[in-house]
């Protein structure tokens, strides 16, 4: 399994769910409350394979401006716990959670963009395909762990 194929599917995923948050209409609570739900469990698992498998083993490559945009990543990964934190506590009906909808789908998309422009292209030029491959098996595995215990 090729581990950035697998986190760019996961990325296109979450792009769709946001289309369609986006696409709801006004009043449609409901709808956005179970968009909000599948969104935030998407970007937790997501962000789980990125943090406890793939990060770490981008992490050994000797090269600091790797080891720059991972650290980045990972202070971004921290600002989208933060805001699915607070929209947590809220429901769709708040007059700030169409608000705060948006500044989550902005941060992800800064991220896949950095991620993909940067960070996945560095990773497969400096890890082996051995390599890519073991990690992606991981990731598949534990994705389908997690997903399992979500459900």
């Amino acid at each position: 399994m090729d581990p950035i194929a697998l986190l760019k599917k996961d990325h296109r995923e979450v792009e769709g769910l946001f289309k369609e948050y986006e696409d709801a209409g006004d009043n449609a609570f409901a709808r956005k409350q179970g968009l909000f739900e599948q969104i935030r469990s998407a970007l937790q698992v997501h962000m789980d394979l990125e943090e406890t498998i793939f990060y770490p083993a981008v992490k050994k490559i000797r090269d600091a401006e790797i080891k720059d945009e991972v650290r980045e990543a990972d202070e971004e990964h921290h600002l989208v716990k933060l805001i699915l934190g607070e929209l947590s506590k809220m429901k769709p009906q708040d007059e700030q959670f169409d608000a705060k909808m948006t500044v989550l789908q902005e941060n992800i998309e800064h991220h896949v963009e950095e991620e993909e422009d940067e960070l996945l292209p560095d990773a497969k030029k400096s890890l082996s395909s051995e390599r890519l491959e073991e990690l992606g098996n991981k990731m598949e595995q534990r994705k389908a762990s997690l997903e399992v215990g979500k459900n």
